[in-house]
């Protein structure tokens, strides 16, 4: 199997292809994200309940979570490539039924809502693509700029609530389907592997079953579902939250949250260059500590101007520089030919890690009507993860180095 190290790369062609894949990232999320603006009004619309909301918003995370693992797979036998103007296609047709048809019942939402996932597993793709680019210590800081694509979700919460306000509900469902083609042309035409890229000859269930078996699997699942499971979990119940907790307009629950993914998405290169330079475990052991702060200081509900902006907006600082953290610590402790499929399942565990939160936020609103006991079982998560990482985590890196270069890091 050719190694994708050594492979030669023409000038600029590594930063066109980054650059490609950070679009269709992005522009996959921004579709993937469509519901959760649209939150309060359908549940006005609709009568929904406030765990009937959180279900819709949630639906698609889930699938877009699990659909990780086998799209992950499958770019890793068959590349970047074909997988992303395929994969952006496809988005675009559950784009147009929820656009078209798909909003006017609970039902419907929730069946657009399935579908709409496949935007979601874009991640998977865009990863393995990228790291067959770069050489291994410039891996960290170009796998977290094409992170910083999961700011399609700030597209969506900025733009989705006044294009329905200039139009009507199917407006940003239109634009982004007719968006998401044309990428997906321009894609087909413009994209390339890398030269020498690892491509595995095992067959699918060989090559899944290797990979579970990798302790880095568990290890990089277990701290992506709270950094990023968090990031996602905020990013589509913060304008539920906001609007319900603090009595914000819709308009302005939604500018909050895309200030909140905005600032986590500038970070999240930050925490794969940090990474490259000091190592992800000191990188992560900062972030889950701040987390563990501020989910324990919005637990007694403050004030939203200033302390609670400043604990959210921290949180969003951590997250981000936390989900470019794991993916530099996969980056290091990955074969090049597994990276898909590692990718797949931790990007899915990242996902289920969204799930969850959403929805016992909003059955512990709608029996106690407080979020208060929901952000301190973020405090205590992120405290188990902190512990984590400085003992698991740290010690796999230890032995990660002392295997392959007989030495021993500042991990």
């Amino acid at each position: 199997m050719t190694s994708t190290q050594d492979r030669p790369a023409g000038p600029g062609r590594p930063a066109l292809m980054l650059t490609m894949a950070t679009a269709g990232f992005a522009l996959n999320f921004w579709a993937w994200a469509l519901l959760s603006p649209l939150g309060p009004l359908f549940k006005d619309s609709l009568k929904l309940t406030a765990f009937e909301q959180a279900l819709m918003v949630a639906v698609p995370v889930v699938v877009g979570s699990l659909g990780r693992i086998p799209v992950g797979a499958l770019t890793d036998r068959y590349g970047g490539r074909i997988m992303f103007p395929v994969l952006s296609a496809l988005t675009a047709l559950p784009v147009l039924f929820l656009g078209l048809a798909g909003h006017s019942s609970l039902a419907a939402l929730l069946i657009g809502g399935f579908f709409l996932g496949l935007g979601g597993t874009s991640f998977a793709i865009g990863v393995p693509f990228v790291n067959a680019w770069f050489p291994p210590e410039r891996r960290g800081l170009a796998i977290g700029v094409f992170g910083a694509g999961m700011g399609g979700t700030a597209i969506s919460a900025l733009t989705t609530v006044p294009l329905v306000k200039a139009g009507s509900v199917a407006t940003p469902f239109l634009i982004t389907a007719a968006v998401l083609v044309g990428y997906a042309i321009l894609a087909a035409a413009l994209l390339r592997d890398a030269p020498g890229r690892a491509v595995p000859t095992e067959p699918l269930a060989r090559r899944m079953r290797e990979t579970l078996r990798l302790a880095v699997t568990w290890q990089a699942s277990a701290l992506y579902a709270i950094a990023f499971g968090g990031y996602v979990a905020f990013s589509v119940y913060l304008p539920a939250y906001l609007k319900t907790g603090y009595g914000l307009a819709q308009t302005d629950a939604a500018n909050r949250m895309a200030g909140f993914v905005l600032f986590a998405v500038v970070m999240r290169p930050v925490g794969g260059w940090l990474s490259d330079r000091f190592g992800p475990v000191r990188v992560l052991g900062g972030v889950f500590a701040v987390v563990t702060a501020c989910a324990a200081v919005q637990a007694f509900s403050p004030g939203l101007m200033p302390l609670g902006t400043v604990a959210f907006l921290a949180m969003a600082a951590a997250l981000g520089a936390g989900s470019g953290a794991v993916f530099a610590m996969v980056a290091m402790l990955v074969p090049a030919n597994k990276v898909g499929s590692v990718t797949g399942i931790v990007g899915a565990a990242g996902g289920l890690g969204g799930f969850i939160p959403p929805l016992v936020m909003g059955a512990l609103y709608g029996g106690l009507g407080s979020y208060a006991l929901g952000l301190a079982a973020l405090a205590l998560v992120a405290a188990a993860a902190l512990a984590f990482t400085a003992t698991v985590a740290k010690r796999a890196l230890q032995q990660h180095f002392r295997a392959e270069k007989g030495l021993n890091p500042g991990v």
